[in-house]
């Protein structure tokens, strides 16, 4: 049977040098993966329990049109996403079209002329910039009076509580805290480190509302930052929590009062929460979430051995093969433009759709630079599906994500190096 998953390998076009060093690496990661699948194990039942408090039911997934009123899935969806997170409420919904839309809306929901943003983990995701307007956009929380402050990690990538408390002020309404790294090579936030953080600031104004970015952290622990003092918690769900079935949507969950203001805005003043319909697309949240612990699980093991398998050929990498994980993101330093476009470019090489497509870097909106990004993907920008993506500017980092299956991480990751061996824009000799 290992010679025939070897040839199988080999006529997809994996050189058998690379097969070689990709299984001597899976080899040392065994236990790792138990580790893994224990956590995979922990969540599933959480997210078993939470459907089942809450009477999920065939009825569940019908679909509405229209205003939406009295939708049963998507209220009861939401009292599941509570349950999962142990949170007061939730807002679920396809209207929410993706993690920066789910962001702004909670910011721009929570936050009144006047008041002042704090980011205590230094710059957000590039895409949030323009919504803060660092960089001037219309609409912008600066056009509406917001101001906004923040305070950089310190070198060794922990948090500055002297620059927080001198940068908390009168004006301070929210504290943004981005749990990711985003296009930066500093580490992911744990979500304990989280709580130490959020308990921080409380103790100098409780009436801080503390907001957490979860992006690419969801089911990774087994708890979550609403666990540890987040009063919201925001995210995608074509990222973890839409388990690679969801085809649109985001989520807010955390205090009633918070999640309140969301839906005002998101709908409008007096309709809140009683509209949205939800579309045809209810039974995916469902299933979604329901498999989401074990997609997660294996984008895990895909980031794990991507790790190990750049760090030995002398790449520098973030998280290292041997750190604990807080989120499926793997950040590898590629250090020239041709290795990036080239492990790009060996992602889409290994998705099942659009693999005859070769990526090319781009104007994409929300970003100050070129962007590649790979990703054949059966929902467009999903992110829990195989994808890999990269600002074209030094160090020219590259942030690999995802993967439905662990088989398939493993298959786009050893592309992604038979792209570079090819090309010889890696040391031959350390394979």
């Amino acid at each position: 049977m290992i010679e025939q998953l070897k040839e199988q390998y080999v006529q997809m076009g994996i050189d058998p040098v690379i097969y070689n060093y990709a299984s001597e690496i899976e080899a040392q990661l065994i236990e790792r993966f138990a580790e893994i699948d224990a956590v995979a194990e922990y969540n599933q039942m959480k997210v078993i329990k939470a459907m089942q408090k809450n009477r999920v039911s065939a009825e569940c997934f019908h679909s509405s049109s229209g205003y939406g009123y009295n939708d049963l899935g998507r209220d009861t969806l939401e009292l599941v996403y509570a349950d999962c997170f142990h949170a007061q409420a939730a807002l679920v919904r396809p209207q929410i079209t993706c993690g920066t839309h789910a962001l702004a809306l909670a910011l721009m929901s929570n936050l009144r002329p006047g008041d002042e943003l704090l980011s205590p983990v230094g710059k957000p995701y590039d895409t949030l910039e323009e919504v803060i307007g660092i960089r001037p956009s219309k609409g912008s929380l600066a056009e509406y009076g917001i101001s906004y402050r923040q305070v950089d990690l310190l070198e060794d990538g922990s948090f500055d509580y002297d620059g927080i408390r001198a940068a908390i002020n009168e004006k301070t309404k929210l504290v943004t805290i981005q749990r990711s790294k985003g296009y930066l090579m500093r580490k992911t936030l744990s979500v304990k480190e989280i709580g130490a953080l959020i308990s921080f600031v409380k103790q100098i104004n409780p009436n801080i509302i503390c907001m957490v970015d979860n992006c690419y952290g969801e089911f990774v622990e087994t708890i979550e930052p609403s666990d540890v003092g987040a009063d919201m918690i925001v995210g995608s769900l074509i990222k973890n929590p839409g388990g690679g079935l969801a085809p649109v949507g985001g989520y807010i969950v955390g205090k009633r009062a918070c999640v309140e203001n969301a839906a005002y805005r998101l709908t409008s003043p007096g309709l809140g929460k009683e509209v949205g319909a939800s579309l045809g697309v209810i039974q995916s949240f469902y299933q979604g979430l329901f498999q989401a612990p074990v997609v997660v699980s294996g984008a895990l093991k895909g980031a794990i051995f991507a790790a190990r398998l750049y760090e030995k050929l002398g790449f520098q990498v973030l998280p290292d093969g041997t750190e604990s994980r807080h989120d499926i993101i793997q950040a590898i330093a590629l250090e020239s433009p041709e290795r990036l476009c080239a492990f790009c470019e060996g992602i889409q090489a290994g998705a099942p759709v659009d693999s005859y497509v070769t990526p090319e870097p781009w104007d994409m909106p929300g970003y100050d630079s070129k962007v590649i990004m790979a990703a054949g993907a059966f929902v467009q920008g999903s992110s829990i599906e195989l994808s890999a993506d990269g600002p074209l500017k030094p160090p020219y980092n590259v942030y690999f994500q995802g993967g439905l299956t662990w088989y398939h991480a493993k298959l786009g990751i050893m592309m992604s190096l038979q792209k570079l061996y090819e090309r010889n824009l890696v040391n031959k000799t350390l394979l």
